[in-house]
């Protein structure tokens, strides 16, 4: 007996069966017993005359037989046989209706869509009445919005309400020089409508919250996340479920990214996969970490050929797989993921019934938008970064500790500063006074702030952590100093 796995796109076919148990001596003889107990899915694998078709592929054991023939290949008991196909059925997406229809010039501009079979007039219809939320223009929605306005998707919403950056021009290649300081959201648009002057553009200039997600949400096919922070993602994930919107869903940092499809036709969520975000600061964000420059186009490019290919209704989508990406190993792997039957969102025991406060849940503080972080309060175990120039000024006897990494401290540094990265902290605790005034500061006061933990866990007293660290002190005390 040998196992035969079916991929999602084939699963209605089978009654949502995942595998099916059939016996036979070689992998022809056990696809025939498949489509015997299953017939609908014999058109789907062979050709009128009994061949497999091309765009099925069949794996014994993880070996492509395409060359050894089905017929010729022997199987054992305990065997696994893999269907991959290329095309297959299920759509996220409903037919076009029939108002949709492609303009001389449309016809022109998407020919080598046209020319491809799987995709044709149909499929180009297909992705002009499609409507896709983007959310965020950034490092992963820039190739996302660029690709996705170049393949003819005919509605895409966008949702970001932060502006252009020098720091965001290494990797969000959607935005320019010249965009520095405008709005992502009208950049991203431009650059959109420039590329494909027949796409609907839906600017969502505001930040993603429980109040209005589920409103703007429910006008798209599906979601595509383009996030970069843990509350917006379990927000995404939450409302994509809740709304039966799939969720194309990609991270990245520093060399590493992953890509998969959640909320889609009963498969896993994000959830499933993470049921609780990590604590705080645990994981750096790539304003904290970094990020190969290069790295989101790849990502975002896996997005947007997955959501293109569940709006065509082809190919096997990353359903209950997780892609990962090594780029400076450049491989790729794949991890099977599950649906959790016990997840609180998408498990049989529905516990979240609408959307909660994500922030409190991540255990992070809610952005505060009305007041400029310059004119913010210190809080008590912090100072200000004119108070630290002005004692050093004066000579006070203190103790400056920089807790960021080697290489940035090498980009910039407060020359009395004592670096110590945050990971030695708890080892290099020999090396410090408690009887001294100890000011720890980092790049934005995140890990400082951490570093002032352990020192008080450790029997510090007089700790103080630098509030906004050494970009702080580039504003408002040494504009020479670079910013990164």
């Amino acid at each position: 007996m040998a196992k035969v796995l079916i991929p999602t796109p084939l699963r209605q076919f089978t009654g949502k069966l995942d595998s099916v148990t059939v016996s036979g001596a070689t992998v022809g003889e056990v696809l025939n017993g498949l489509t015997s107990q299953h017939p609908e899915l014999r058109r789907q694998i062979f050709t009128d005359e009994g061949k497999l078709r091309s765009f099925v592929n069949v794996y014994l054991n993880d070996e492509d037989i395409r060359y050894l023939g089905k017929d010729a290949t022997p199987t054992a008991d305990g065997d696994t046989v893999s269907l991959v196909p290329s095309i297959a059925g299920g759509s996220a997406v409903a037919a076009p209706p029939e108002e949709v229809t492609l303009s001389k010039d449309e016809i022109l501009r998407y020919s080598r869509h046209l020319i491809i079979p799987e995709v044709g007039i149909e499929g180009q219809k297909k992705l002009k009445a499609a409507k896709v939320l983007l959310v965020g223009t950034g490092g992963l929605g820039a190739p996302l919005g660029l690709y996705l306005a170049a393949a003819g998707i005919g509605k895409i919403g966008l949702v970001d309400f932060d502006v252009v950056d020098f720091t965001n021009l290494q990797r969000q290649v959607i935005h320019s020089t010249k965009d520095v300081g405008r709005n992502k959201i009208d950049s991203a648009a431009e650059k959109m409508q420039g590329i494909n002057p027949h796409l609907e553009i839906v600017r969502h200039e505001v930040a993603l919250t429980s109040e209005n997600a589920l409103e703007i949400l429910k006008d798209y096919d599906l979601v595509v996340d383009g996030t970069d922070n843990f509350p917006t993602r379990y927000l995404v994930n939450d409302a994509c479920v809740l709304l039966g919107k799939p969720n194309v869903y990609g991270s990245i940092f520093r060399f590493e990214g992953q890509s998969t499809v959640f909320a889609y036709e009963g498969g896993p969520c994000y959830r499933c996969l993470y049921p609780e975000p990590p604590p705080p600061g645990l994981v750096p964000s790539c304003a904290e970490g970094g990020v190969l420059g290069i790295l989101p186009g790849t990502i975002g490019l896996i997005q947007a050929t997955e959501t293109v290919k569940l709006i065509l209704g082809i190919g096997e989508p990353l359903v209950g797989r997780l892609l990962l990406y090594d780029a400076l190993g450049m491989r790729f792997r794949e991890l099977k993921l599950r649906k959790n039957p016990e997840c609180p969102i998408c498990g049989e025991h529905r516990t979240i019934t609408k959307l909660i406060d994500y922030h409190q849940f991540c255990g992070v503080p809610q952005p505060n938008a009305q007041a400029p972080a310059q004119e913010s309060k210190v809080s008590e175990g912090e100072i200000d970064v004119k108070e630290v120039k002005a004692m050093l000024d004066r000579g006070d006897s203190f103790v400056l500790i920089d807790v960021r990494e080697p290489h940035e401290y090498q980009i910039c540094n407060i020359p009395a500063a004592k670096l110590i990265p945050l990971g030695q902290v708890a080892q290099r605790l020999n090396e410090l006074d408690k009887s001294a005034d100890i000011v720890i500061h980092c790049k934005s006061g995140i890990r400082s702030a951490k570093a002032c933990g352990i020192l008080r866990g450790a029997g510090f007293e007089r700790v103080r952590n630098m509030k906004g660290g050494i970009l702080a002190w580039a504003d408002h005390v040494d504009p020479s100093v670079p910013k990164y």
